[in-house]
C-alpha cells in the first residue's frame, strides 16, 4: 500500500532535520512511501532544508515531492498535498513532531483491518530539561490546561470523533471535499465532523504513537490559547456540531470571572466562592502532577499559570463570538458563490 506523508511547514528549521530522521528510520518499506513537503512561504532554511532532503534521498522513497504553500496556512498546506498524493492513503504529519520508527507500518496495519481514517495517542514532549520548561509542559498536559480528547491518553482501541496526525485513504476526500480553509484552527474537527456526518467512522489505536514537540514559552502558549479560544467562538457560528461542550469550559468560566467582579460593589461572596472552587481544584492538579513528577518549586506557580491559559482562552472565545457576528455574513456567502459556479459548470 503506497502511502503519501504530507509535511507543512513554515519557518519550521530547527524541527525538519529531526523529522527527516524518522522518516528515514521507518520500519515500512520506504519503495511505499511518498513524503510530500509543503513550504508554506517560510523565511529561514525551511525550504533549502526541503530541497536537500529531496536530492539527497529521493531514490529511497517512491518519491519526495518539494512544494510552495502559496496560502501558506496548515489547511491549505494539506489540501494542496493532497492533489498531488499518489498514495492509497495520506499520513499528516505536523513539522514540530517526532515519529517512532513503526509509525507509518502502525498505521497502515489499521488501515489494512478495513478502516478508512485511524490515529493514535499524541503526547506532547519537551526539548529542554529546565524546571521552567518542565512546568510548562504540565500546564500543557493537565486535563484543564489541555484537550480532554481521546486521542491523547486512551489506552484501549476504540471510535472517536477527532484524531491528530491521521492516516486517511485518500478517497475519503474525493467523497466529502478538502478542508475548510476559512477556519484558523479548527479545521481538523470540521473535516472530521464532516467525515462522521457521511457514515466514516475514526479508529483509535494506542499502538499507534507520535509526539509533538511544545515551545516552552508562555507567551507564545498564551497567545495560542487565545487564537484556539478565538476560533472556537468563530466556529460555533458557522460548524457548530463539530464542536463539544468541553470547548467552551474556559468561556464559562471566564463568563463568571466577569460576572463576579462587576458583582463587587454589591458582593464579594460570588468572587471569593469562584477562587475557592477554582483555586481548589488547581492545587488538587499541582499536587496530583508533584506526586507523578517529584516536586519541583516551580510547580507551585501551575495554579496561576492555569489560570492566565484558561482566561486567554475564554476571553479569545468571547471575541470569536462577536466577530463571528459579522463573520458568519462573509462565510455563508462564499458558500453560496461557491454553489452557484457548481452549477454553472
Amino acid at each position: 500500500m503506497l502511502v503519501s506523508i504530507i509535511t507543512t511547514a513554515m519557518n519550521e528549521e530547527a524541527y525538519l532535520p529531526g523529522l527527516f530522521s524518522d522518516f528515514l528510520n521507518q520500519t515500512y518499506p520506504h519503495d511505499q512511501i511518498e513524503i510530500i513537503l509543503m513550504n508554506s512561504m517560510s523565511t529561514d532554511k525551511t525550504r533549502d532544508l526541503m530541497l536537500d532532503f529531496q536530492a539527497q534521498f529521493r531514490d529511497e522513497f517512491y518519491d519526495i515531492q518539494v512544494h510552495n504553500n502559496l496560502r501558506k496556512s496548515l489547511a491549505a498546506g494539506l489540501n494542496e498535498g493532497i492533489k498531488v498524493a499518489r498514495g492509497e492513503c495520506v499520513l499528516k504529519v505536523d513539522a514540530h513532531a517526532t515519529i517512532p520508527e513503526d509509525f507509518v507500518e502502525q498505521n497502515v496495519a489499521v488501515i489494512s483491518q478495513g478502516e478508512f481514517i485511524c490515529g493514535g495517542k499524541r503526547p506532547t514532549i519537551i526539548e529542554s530539561d529546565d524546571p521552567w520548561s518542565k512546568t510548562l509542559h504540565q500546564v500543557e498536559e493537565a486535563m484543564l490546561g489541555s484537550s480532554i480528547a481521546s486521542y491523547r491518553k486512551a489506552d484501549s482501541p476504540r471510535y472517536v470523533k477527532s484524531i491528530f496526525h491521521g492516516m486517511y485513504k485518500k478517497s475519503v476526500f474525493d467523497h466529502v471535499g478538502e478542508l475548510d480553509e476559512r477556519l484558523g484552527r479548527t479545521e481538523d474537527n470540521e473535516i472530521h465532523d464532516r467525515l462522521l456526518k457521511s457514515g466514516y467512522q475514526i479508529k483509535y489505536d494506542p499502538r499507534i504513537v507520535s509526539y509533538q514537540y511544545m515551545r516552552p514559552n508562555f507567551q507564545k502558549m498564551v497567545k495560542q490559547k487565545y487564537s484556539n479560544g478565538y476560533w472556537i467562538g468563530m466556529t460555533s457560528h458557522v460548524r457548530p456540531s463539530c464542536l463539544s461542550l468541553y470547548h467552551f469550559v474556559p468561556f464559562v468560566f471566564t463568563l463568571a470571572v466577569i460576572f463576579s467582579i462587576l458583582m463587587l460593589p454589591v458582593t464579594g461572596w460570588f468572587l471569593g466562592l469562584l477562587a475557592l472552587v477554582y483555586f481548589g481544584a488547581m492545587a488538587a492538579v499541582t499536587g496530583l502532577t508533584i506526586r507523578k513528577e517529584g516536586f519541583l518549586p516551580h510547580y507551585l506557580a501551575m495554579p496561576f499559570l492555569l489560570l492566565v491559559v484558561h482566561l486567554a482562552y475564554g476571553f479569545g472565545t468571547i471575541v470569536g463570538l462577536f466577530n463571528g457576528l459579522r463573520w458568519r455574513q462573509e462565510y455563508y456567502a462564499d458558500e453560496e458563490e461557491a454553489e452557484e459556479t457548481k452549477k454553472s459548470v
